[in-house]
Parts: C-alpha cells; structure tokens; sequence
C-alpha cells in the first residue's frame, strides 16, 4: 500500500472587485477498489456563508459555495490523503474479446449493467466523428482481446500525438485537436473516448492527478505536481481499466482518481461563475507527496 498526501490549490486574482461568485467543484479523491480516501478538507478564502457537500449522478463528491461580499482574490485549497493498492490487470491476449463485451452491454439490465452502458453514448464535448470511429477501428481489430487493444489505440495516440499545452484550451473541440494532433492530457482522453463509443465500447473520462518525479540531483518543488485527466474502458470480466494515453500507460498507482464522467464538463476541478473582477489571473499549485 502506498499512502499520499495532496494539495491542490488554486488561486484566482482579479482586477476590479467580485461581487458574487458561485462554484461546484471537484476535488474530493473517490474511493474506489484500489484507492481509499481517508481524509478530506476543503479550504476557502474569503470564508462562504453556506458551503455544503453532495453527491452527483456518477457518484462524485461536489463541493458547492458562493461568496456574496466584496473580493479580490479567491483562493480554494483542498488537502487529502489517499491509499492505493496496486490494481491487477490481465495479461495481454486473455481478456475477452473485444466484440463479446460489446454484444453484451445493451443486453445487461441491471443497474450496473445500464450504469455501464450508459457511456456508450456521445456527450458535450464527445461526440460521434466517423474519423475518428476509424482511427479507433485501427487497434480494435476482429477477435481482438480488448485489453490489448486498449493498449494498443493507447500507445498510437501517445505516438501520432504532441503534448502542447499552446495548442488548445478547455474549449477546443475534440475534432479539432485530432485534425491539430496536438493537446493535452484533456483533448487526448476525449480523442480516446471519440474512437471507442462510436465502436460500441463503454469509455468514461477520469480527472485526478498525477505523481511526477524529481530530476535525480534536484530538489523537488514545492507545488509542481499536476491534476490530470485519462480515460477509462469498460472491459467486461475485467472490470473497468483506465488508461493514460499522455503518458502511454495503464495508471496504477501514481494516478489518484478524483471523479469520472462523460467528459470534461462533468467533472471540472473548479467551475463557476461571477459577477464583476474585470480580467483575472489563475495559478494553480499541486503537491502529491508520498507518506
């Protein structure tokens, strides 16, 4: 078992007074069969009248909060320890065939099953692009294991792919970045998404973060870690297996899983709305330490 500690803190300063803001955001850590958050606090400055908590419609912890006097600077900071057990995953070539557990999913009527199948469906910022249904198709040959061919469309994607956080914004299409082949650990998981829903297969989109490493001989710096963003395949007896075309893995346990939907706008870490503040600025901090 490995035992984190994380800080996340974002920060934003602006330029005239924020009258009003509201926000919901994501950064509770789930609990899941390889990962327990034992601990969870959630700080805001200036201090909201009347924070509270609840759970969304995939299970995810929201924080919600508004602010209805005078401020300049918001700062949201979120500290949480987390245990991880290392997931097992199939050897390549014994799972089952893509194709079986796609024929199998509508036929699943359990609550579980249709929890399942309901991430076959195109979403906002998902939606069903024949270009991309063939980029997929690409791995996702006849007979098939499927976890192969995760791992398989994982490492194209991170091939064909450049990691350019110039190249787009929260905003940018999907399509778009698929045509740019540039993006970020976002616009890669929404690209894996658009090549398997259209095949059939339940994909969801996972936000967490990720432990980064320190050069050998440097020191480590405080708040250099990142949240992050992968994906995560249905694979049938196997359960769902998440993958991280960024890094052209299948996360174990230096990703931490903080909530998972259709994509990103269901899990924003922070989003909102205000009144006032003219321009803005927005730092982000991010420590994930081992304990």
């Amino acid at each position: 078992m490995i035992k984190y500690k994380i800080s996340h803190t974002t920060t934003y300063d602006y330029d005239a007074p924020v009258a009003v803001c509201q926000n919901v955001v994501y950064l509770t850590p789930r609990s899941t069969p390889y990962q327990n958050c034992t601990y969870h606090r959630l700080t805001v400055r200036p201090i909201p009248g009347s924070p509270h908590r609840r759970t969304d419609y995939f299970g995810n912890t929201a924080s919600l909060f508004s602010l209805s006097t005078g401020h300049r600077r918001l700062q949201i900071t979120a500290h949480s320890t987390v245990e991880m057990i290392e997931p097992t995953l199939p050897v390549d070539g014994t799972s089952t065939p893509w194709e079986t557990v796609r024929d199998a999913l509508p036929q699943n009527r359990t609550e579980e099953g249709l929890a399942d199948y309901q991430f076959c469906f195109p979403s906002p910022r998902v939606p069903m692009v024949a270009e991309l249904a063939e980029y997929g198709r690409q791995s996702f040959t006849p007979g098939r294991p499927i976890v192969q061919a995760l791992r398989d469309l994982n490492h194209r994607i991170n091939t064909d792919f450049t990691y350019d956080p110039t190249a787009t914004n929260v905003n940018t299409p999907v399509t778009d970045a698929f045509k740019q082949k540039r993006g970020v650990c976002q616009d890669l998981a929404h690209i894996m998404l658009a090549c398997l829903r259209p095949l059939g297969l339940a994909g969801r989109y996972v936000s967490g973060y990720l432990r980064t490493h320190q050069t050998e001989g440097q020191p480590r710096l405080v708040g250099a870690d990142a949240s992050h963003a992968w994906a995560s395949l249905y694979c049938g007896a196997q359960g769902w297996v998440d993958a991280d075309p960024t890094n052209d893995v299948l996360p174990s346990v230096e990703h931490i899983t903080v909530a998972w939907g259709r994509d990103f706008g269901d899990v924003c870490p922070v989003a909102g709305m205000f009144v006032g503040g003219g321009s803005h600025r927005l730092s982000v901090s991010v420590d994930v330490v081992p304990s």
